[in-house]
């Protein structure tokens, strides 16, 4: 919420429910931030709560991204390594809000949780090496940045795409995105996230269509912030962290 605005503020005003996204120079955690009123925020929908809104940004504008570069369109086939982490999660959603047929990669206790988020088919790789499936994709997005291009290559379709969220050993992802277009067939795209204040309301506007909502896994109260690192850095969080903030009596 706006506590307080400058002088030159137009586009918000104090008392106003407001997300966003601000990525940049390393930090602190706080209950309060200065950003600029162009920057990466905008006004909440309407029926989100601001522990909802909180992780509404993070993984969808990496998963927007994904779908910018790809360029995938309905009817084609999508698979998402990765599907139960917050970029993961937002991309199969955006993925089927777009048409297109989705197989997600998930653990087994994760399974119905994808197929909740509209996946049309999940892998368990738990029980099969997800890079040995038989069906063929159209794009290829690894959003945990745990597999490479050569492993997923098989599973491609004739100039088909893999896209990763990480730069993979020895930053291949970054690389091969200039070789693979040198060749005809299989290619690696690299997708960089747009920070705006555009990508911010159309994530609303998602929300607002039904077309996505953030999967929260745990909520930490600020003063708990170094057990929220303990959790997400064990590699097993769902969705995203909340860290709630109780507002001063």
């Amino acid at each position: 919420m706006v506590e307080a605005v400058g002088g030159g503020v137009t586009s918000f005003g104090v008392g106003d429910r407001v997300f966003g996204y601000n990525e940049g120079e390393f930090g602190a955690h706080a209950e309060y931030l200065a950003v600029p009123q162009g920057g990466a925020v905008a006004t909440m929908p309407d029926a989100l709560t601001f522990e909802e809104a909180a992780p509404a940004t993070e993984g969808a504008h990496y998963a927007l991204a994904f779908l910018r570069v790809a360029r995938v369109r309905a009817g084609q086939d999508v698979l998402v390594h990765g599907a139960t982490g917050a970029i993961g999660s937002a991309a199969v959603q955006l993925l089927k809000h777009h048409g297109v047929t989705v197989t997600a990669v998930c653990d087994t206790a994760r399974v119905e949780l994808v197929k909740g988020l509209g996946a049309d088919r999940v892998v368990d790789y738990s029980v099969q090496d997800f890079t040995e499936d038989e069906q063929r994709y159209d794009a290829v997005f690894d959003a945990v940045g745990k597999s490479t291009f050569g492993r997923c290559r098989r599973l491609l379709k004739p100039g088909g795409l893999y896209l990763s969220s990480e730069l993979g050993p020895g930053w291949q992802n970054v690389l091969l995105p200039l070789v693979t277009p040198l060749f005809r067939g299989r290619k690696v795209k690299f997708p960089i996230p747009r920070q705006s204040q555009e990508i911010v309301r159309h994530i609303g506007e998602l929300i607002e269509a039904g077309g996505f909502r953030p999967v929260i896994d745990r909520r930490y109260p600020l003063e708990r912030i170094p057990d929220a690192y303990r959790y997400v850095e064990t590699g097993q969080k769902t969705g995203g962290v909340v860290i709630t903030v109780v507002p001063p009596n």
